[in-house]
């Protein structure tokens, strides 16, 4: 159960990861019959790109981290955190699949490490579902809203599919570990 857990928790902790570097949280939409379309825009976290014909992508960071909207920041320190939490995560679940198989420590020191890394993987899978689940319900809103100008309209993109299925491994693997550790 606990090297599932950790395998669980590791392919969650790479989600996580790229979720956070995809440039594909919010895509362009396209509505109203527009057949013809000659470039798709995709933006994320840390950057904007335009894909003109499929041929050509470009892609630019965000000038000025002071100039970003406020909501923007709150989900990259959302997820910035979630990456540190999930690095940390992992480290405390190696640590404690290592003393539970060796049997060096004590069943003390193995349920400490094992009970810190379920905790950990938990609250790492809800700060990913926050963030992408956020962004998701913005652009559902504003795809919806006839006040929105068809050019803006935006679709949701690859990088929170990922983050979904990252932040649901996070959590079985969080939840596996607690189960372990009341065993």
């Amino acid at each position: 159960l606990q090297i599932a857990a950790l395998i669980l928790g590791g392919v969650g902790m790479v989600g996580t990861l790229a979720a956070t570097a995809m440039p594909q949280w919010r895509v362009s939409a396209y509505v109203e019959g527009n057949i013809v379309v000659f470039e798709t825009i995709w933006e994320g976290l840390w950057m904007d790109c335009i894909s003109q014909l499929g041929l050509r992508l470009q892609c630019k960071f965000y000038d000025s981290v002071l100039a970003l909207p406020p909501p923007l920041e709150a989900l990259r320190a959302l997820m910035c955190l979630a990456m540190a939490l999930a690095v940390a995560a992992f480290l405390l679940a190696v640590a404690g699949v290592t003393y539970t198989q060796h049997g060096k420590e004590g069943p003390r020191a193995v349920s400490t490490f094992i009970l810190a890394a379920g905790v950990a993987f938990l609250l790492t899978g809800s700060l990913v579902l926050l963030p992408v689940s956020w962004t998701a319900g913005g652009v559902i809103r504003d795809f919806y809203d006839p006040e929105v100008p068809v050019p803006l309209k935006r679709e949701l993109g690859a990088a929170l599919y990922v983050g979904w299925g990252s932040g649901a491994l996070l959590l079985a693997a969080g939840a596996m570990y607690c189960h372990s550790w009341c065993r």
